[in-house]
């Protein structure tokens, strides 16, 4: 049985990473390896994992659990560690290809492609699963180019059961004078089939690790709604969400979030109120879905995006995290 790695004990390096750097920020990412990198799941993008920024001496994203377990099926918080499972174990703005191409046509034993990752190997005839680890027969061929403030990641992918093939870009900057991290997409596709999926950012901020509560607030351009029941843990201000609480050992705020409509709607802004440290996300595409999820170590805004493609076509989309810290 896989035995579980505290965060702290993995040897230094523990893994292939690089850095790049502004005049403002210093952010620290791991590369892409099929055999020796920080994330070989089948959930999310492996392009573009950061490890974490600093910013005037405040820390950013950082790992928001203690241990890995292969074991675990999402996560496990048994009050002292927070441990997750493979497909969880990521850090920063992680982002999501959430549709798998091709997984309903596919037999046991066949192929399907998972943007982002490369081409997977379906297990049995159960409903497709983020959480669950499938063969990776082929990561796609990666590129990776690199200067002082910005890196581009490059994957190529073709599947010949699906007829899926893309050329997924990410280009990850730190534009001097300004304290932004700039994250730019491109997706082309080369195949003979339509790409239909959206992509989402699970945004796992944490803040100088600090427990997320009453402190934290999240601040939208609309005013908000929710289906889910919310009051005891958080509650809606007009355009903000409150922590009524700190959170404890095993809280988990879920929310599914409503009353945005249009491009500019993607502007989400998350502060620390006591410390005066915050992050403003920006997209230049309309959001299909947003939701919230935290637990006492992370806080996580998750803005959802429709970036399917047609054979030929290109669909391109960034996001700009600026960070704050209040005078």
């Amino acid at each position: 049985m896989p035995g579980i790695l505290a965060i702290d004990q993995m040897p230094h390096p523990p893994f292939p990473q690089l850095q790049i750097a502004s005049d403002q920020l210093t952010v620290q990412l791991y590369v892409p390896d099929a055999r020796h990198g920080f994330y070989r799941g089948t959930r999310f993008d492996w392009s573009g994992v950061i490890a974490g920024i600093k910013y005037r001496g405040h820390r950013y994203y950082e790992p928001w659990f203690t241990k890995c377990d292969d074991t675990v099926y999402d996560f496990v918080d048994n009050g002292t560690d927070i441990i997750a499972g493979r497909q969880s174990a990521i850090t920063g703005p992680a982002e999501e290809f959430p549709q798998p191409q091709g997984f309903a046509t596919a037999k046991p034993g066949e192929t399907f492609v998972k943007l982002g990752v490369g081409v997977l190997r379906r297990t049995s005839a159960a409903p497709y699963s983020c959480y669950e680890s499938y063969e990776i027969v082929d990561p796609g061929t990666w590129l990776i180019r690199s200067t002082a403030s910005s890196v581009e990641y490059t994957q190529e992918v073709s599947d010949a059961r699906t007829g899926c093939g893309y050329v997924y870009r990410k280009v990850v900057s730190a534009p001097f004078g300004r304290p932004d991290l700039v994250i730019e997409h491109s997706l082309h596709n080369t195949g003979g089939v339509q790409i239909t999926t959206e992509q989402y950012n699970h945004n796992f901020l944490t803040l100088d690790g600090a427990s997320i509560g009453p402190d934290f607030v999240v601040t939208l351009p609309f005013e908000i709604r929710t289906p889910a029941q919310h009051g005891k843990l958080a509650a809606l201000h007009r355009n903000q969400i409150h922590f009524v609480q700190a959170l404890a050992p095993r809280d988990v705020v879920s929310l599914p979030i409503h009353g945005f409509g249009k491009v500019g709607d993607y502007d989400i802004r998350v502060d620390n109120r006591k410390t005066g440290v915050g992050v403003h996300a920006i997209g230049n595409r309309p959001m299909t879905k947003l939701a919230l999820w935290s637990i006492r170590s992370v806080l996580s805004m998750e803005p959802f995006i429709d970036v399917s493609t047609s054979p030929g076509g290109r669909t391109d989309w960034t996001t700009t995290y600026t960070h704050v810290i209040a005078p």
